[in-house]
């Protein structure tokens, strides 16, 4: 465990928080500025490189179009820092409410981290179709988000891949279109109805039945870089860009060992509008709970989140502060 900034002259391990952020990405770095604005001792751990890492540029949030996934959470950090927040580089493998209240993370390496609160932010990882090739190209030539990347490919020649993610894919295939005149669905062991192909191809969605057995480089020219497809009978579709809808994977081991239910309907784990869990003072929000949350999305629900910490994190100090008095508790202030 290594501190990077430690507002106290303590070890971090020997601070009692009032609420640590498990991952330092849009929705973890957000939340904690707003917190440690509210001047409430709050510590962000490390959750592991964000989603988006491997991407080059960032789309679709106001003001930071274009920029580095890496340049925007640097200057998240420094606006944390510079609140008097703390962040430490860890790995956090467990988590148990304490029969006081009180939340305890365990590191693998170091001391348990104490809490009156916690936020889970950890994101997820986009689990891509085992097809050779694929992920080599991952954030370059092929993209899953229309939102961010979608902009970028107009006018190019498109071929989306067919996932177990079906119905995203589906979707995927008639919103490139929107993009491009050229998108090629290969529907990759996807069952259409007859309702749905002639949709796609009254759009202008070309429909192929095979499958696809590897991502291959095509030849290119001076100005057009080309990847392609190859089917199981062979044949080589070439495009410029690839998408795919991912299997989301949410990193929420934290949550769920902290007895977080799923919801029934997404299968995620669930959380309210204010990203609060039915655990008291666990919190959670960005990918680990919204898997469709782009970056600006992220960033919003850890700062509803984080306002959410610091009405319920009154609410306790309010009420210490009465049982401090030797009055019974009554109520809101």
């Amino acid at each position: 465990m290594d501190a990077t900034t430690d507002t106290t002259n303590n070890s971090v391990s020997e601070v009692f928080w009032d609420t640590i952020i498990i991952g330092d990405g849009a929705a973890g770095l957000s939340a904690g500025v707003v917190l440690a604005r509210a001047q409430f001792a709050t510590l962000v751990v490390d959750g592991g490189p964000p989603r988006n890492a491997s991407a080059d540029h960032m789309h679709g949030y106001l003001t930071r179009d274009g920029m580095s996934p890496s340049e925007y959470i640097t200057a998240g950090k420094a606006e944390f820092t510079a609140y008097g927040g703390s962040l430490v580089r860890a790995s956090v493998v467990d988590a148990q409410r304490k029969q006081d209240g009180t939340l305890e993370m365990r590191p693998a390496d170091g001391d348990a981290l104490r809490a009156r609160s916690v936020l889970v932010a950890t994101g997820m990882t986009d689990d891509l179709p085992d097809i050779p090739g694929l992920s080599e190209r991952w954030a370059s030539e092929v993209h899953h988000c229309p939102h961010c990347h979608g902009y970028e490919v107009r006018g190019k020649t498109i071929v989306v891949i067919g996932s177990t993610m079906a119905t995203v894919s589906t979707h995927l295939a008639a919103l490139m279109r929107r993009y491009s005149s050229s998108v090629t669905f290969c529907l990759n062991g996807i069952e259409l109805s007859d309702a749905q192909r002639q949709r796609l191809t009254a759009y202008g969605v070309r429909l192929i039945d095979g499958w696809v057995t590897q991502v291959v480089t095509s030849t290119g020219t001076a100005t057009r870089n080309l990847v392609g497809i190859e089917l199981d009978n062979g044949e080589i579709v070439p495009c410029e860009a690839i998408f795919v809808a991912p299997r989301p994977k949410p990193h929420d081991a934290i949550l769920t060992a902290l007895g977080v239910a799923p919801d029934p309907v997404s299968g995620f784990l669930a959380v309210d509008a204010q990203g609060a869990t039915e655990i008291p003072g666990v919190w959670a929000a960005g990918n680990v709970v919204n898997p469709r949350a782009q970056v600006i999305a992220a960033a919003g629900a850890g700062s509803t989140a984080a306002i959410s910490m610091t009405g319920w994190l009154l609410e306790q100090d309010l009420s210490a502060a009465v049982a401090r008095d030797g009055l019974e508790v009554g109520g809101v202030c």
